[in-house]
């Protein structure tokens, strides 16, 4: 079984059609007993935020499990298939898992490094072991969420979002001048925004203003930084009123058009205009910056300052724990499609020594207790020997690029029964891989 992720999130698709998935996927347990009745899908996890919706499963063939979780979720939705195939995005073996720790350290939310996340993945996580997730899901999302409280333990990473921000407003600062008692406006009431009000209050500006496509969204966050809350569609006016606009939503087109903001600086009388957009993808329209005072500045742009900061070491610090933990991960989920043939591979060797014994048993009926203990002891050390190097060598070419298929040749050569395992799943693997001799063939892993 392998990991597939497919998912929808503020970065893929239009506020207005995350708000239906997000709505429409509702329970986590029906989705999760939809799931495992569409026949593909093993063991699943339903990671849902006002951000993101990701089912996260355990199945055999991609694209049959990519057609089963695309149904679902157009079914659930009412969104139709084929525009919401259009926002999707699928990650499978490796890159889910490499998907799933980004997530879990923060580095893939609107503000980078929020911790939030851990709880809602361990909610999500919790959900699914009740209805049971299945071991490789298990695990995956057991090392997830140790991987998210390393970041946040070893390194900076939560206060990323506020170096962002603040790395951002120091250019305003070089374009408009000081921000005491400057007119601000905000474009998008979401976390992002919420931290630039956040910071944007602390220096004193003057006037706020936070405009958002749903207005009741803009008046609540509005309300917490003691400012206004508008439409959309009062951006143009609000713009020609600014000294500094910062723009974060989760669109994925442009919100501030060219024609737009050229409108709102022939309304300015020449007075400069500071426009920071940290969205991804971009709020605004890069042609913005050639309008005349306008200074545009753009994550593209501030990627290179932020990487000199401390908080681009943060950064780059999680990213290297999260490339450690998946190679982590996926040696061991190697081991753990190694373990079953190990365990088959012994449990064929015991029933030939069985039958091979007691075939010994009724053609010497007299031989005395000691000489048929001796025998046995013979018997066993012999096949335990020539398995030796055998399981052995599996073990150590687990890692090597061609790992499974040593281990489908030994099922070939030994004529190995591929059901007899079946008890075998996931959890002390290496346990099973370091025995060499004398294992018990009724024994279970997990």
């Amino acid at each position: 079984m392998s990991v597939l992720v497919v998912g929808v999130s503020h970065r893929s698709a239009p506020v207005s059609l995350l708000e239906r998935v997000t709505v429409g996927v509702g329970s986590a347990d029906f989705v999760l007993g939809e799931l495992r009745s569409a026949g593909p899908v093993g063991g699943a996890v339903v990671l849902s935020t006002c951000n993101r919706v990701e089912v996260y499963a355990d199945t055999d063939g991609f694209h049959a499990g990519v057609d089963a979780i695309s149904d679902l979720l157009a079914r659930l939705s009412g969104v139709p298939l084929e525009e919401l195939k259009r926002h999707l995005y699928v990650h499978w073996e490796g890159s889910a898992v490499l998907h799933l720790f980004e997530v879990a350290c923060g580095l893939d939310s609107m503000v980078i490094g929020e911790s939030q996340i851990l709880g809602q993945l361990r909610r999500a996580y919790t959900t699914a072991r009740d209805e049971p997730a299945g071991p490789t899901l298990h695990e995956l999302f057991q090392s997830g969420l140790r991987v998210g409280k390393r970041a946040h333990s070893e390194t900076g990473i939560d206060g990323a979002g506020r170096s962002l921000v603040t790395v951002g407003l120091e250019q305003a600062v070089s374009a408009v001048g000081p921000l005491e008692g400057r007119s601000v406006l905000i474009v998008g009431a979401g976390s992002m925004g919420a931290l630039a009000g956040a910071v944007l209050r602390r220096a004193g500006v003057g006037d706020v203003v936070v405009a958002n496509r749903t207005p009741h969204n803009a008046t609540r966050l509005a309300a917490a930084l003691d400012g206004t809350g508008i439409g959309l569609d009062g951006l143009e006016a609000a713009l020609a009123q600014a000294d500094v606009v910062v723009s974060s939503t989760g669109a994925t087109g442009l919100v501030v058009s060219r024609d737009v903001a050229a409108r709102a600086v022939a309304a300015r009388d020449g007075r400069p205009l500071a426009v920071l957009d940290l969205a991804l993808p971009r709020d605004v329209d890069p042609g913005v910056r050639d309008l005349p005072g306008v200074t545009l500045v753009d994550l593209s742009s501030l990627q290179e300052q932020l990487a000199a900061t401390e908080a681009g070491a943060d950064v780059a610090a999680v990213r290297a724990i999260v490339t450690e933990e998946v190679g982590q991960f996926l040696a061991w989920q190697r081991a753990a499609r190694v373990a079953p043939t190990v365990v088959a591979l012994r449990s064929r060797a015991d029933q030939v020594v069985a039958a091979e014994l007691s075939r010994l048993a009724s053609r010497l009926p007299h031989l005395d207790a000691q000489s048929a203990a001796e025998v046995q002891t013979a018997v066993r050390r012999v096949v335990s020997t020539l398995l030796h190097t055998p399981t052995v060598r599996v073990k150590e070419l687990t890692d090597a690029p061609a790992g499974l298929s040593y281990a489908d040749a030994l099922h070939e050569l030994f004529g190995l029964d591929r059901a007899a395992p079946a008890a075998v799943t996931a959890s002390p693997v290496a346990t099973v891989l370091d025995v060499d001799v004398d294992v018990d063939v009724d024994r279970t892993v997990g």
